[in-house]
């Protein structure tokens, strides 16, 4: 009898150290995973704070370029004007930009390039155009005004009808007409394309092109 009441003492003696065994375990498991909750919201946080960090770091930048943009494109306003009153708009801005244009828009290389060509026939007539640029088989003819208004796109189709007759050596090519301006509003930008006009006017890169995307030029 004693030899039982010894062996369920010494039964109940397991059973209470297993029981504070599990519970020793059991509190160290929950202190491990708060320390895991807490290092893993501390790690949100700071992901958080990284993510805030590097959003602002983005608008800053942004900001950063959109101003630069703003001062490029002021400046570029600011030269046209003066160019514009010094007469020399054409050879400052729009001549210079015509081969960039060109090979983005028209796939095609410069290989001459004249500024305010003129010629006289025999008659007495004579024809002036502000930009010519040639290509290997089209002709770009470029009339740059200060304020682009309808009237002067419907000169411009009268231009073109004649170039032909004053630069026969270039019957044989394609002419795609090139508007520029300071600036365009927006119901002459949409007249001038509607005629098939490339319309151009101060941009980033001195002149850029105004016209809608997948815009195709007449050739006339």
């Amino acid at each position: 009898m004693a030899t039982v009441e010894a062996r369920v003492d010494r039964l109940e003696e397991v059973l209470q150290e297993f029981i504070i065994s599990v519970r020793k375990s059991q509190l160290r498991t929950e202190a491990e995973l708060r320390l895991f909750r807490e290092d893993t919201q501390a790690f949100k946080d700071e992901m958080r704070l990284f993510r805030e960090d590097t959003q602002a770091f983005k608008d800053e930048m942004r900001a950063f370029k959109e101003e630069g943009r703003e001062q490029n494109r002021e400046m570029n306003r600011r030269w046209g004007e003066l160019a514009n009153k010094m007469g020399t708009l054409v050879e400052d801005l729009v001549t210079p930009s015509l081969p960039r244009i060109i090979k983005e828009l028209l796939d095609r290389d410069v290989i001459d390039l004249m500024t305010r060509w003129k010629r006289k026939l025999a008659d007495g007539r004579v024809r002036e155009y502000d930009a010519v640029a040639v290509t290997a088989d089209l002709v770009c003819l470029n009339s740059t005004k200060s304020a682009l208004r309808s009237a002067e796109v419907d000169r411009f189709v009268e231009e073109i009808d004649r170039f032909r007759e004053f630069f026969p050596e270039y019957r044989d090519r394609p002419v795609v007409g090139i508007l520029a301006s300071l600036a365009v509003e927006e119901s002459v930008l949409n007249y001038a394309e509607k005629q098939g006009f490339v319309v151009l006017a101060v941009g980033d890169q001195l002149m850029e092109v105004k016209n809608r995307p997948g815009f195709v030029p007449k050739r006339w």
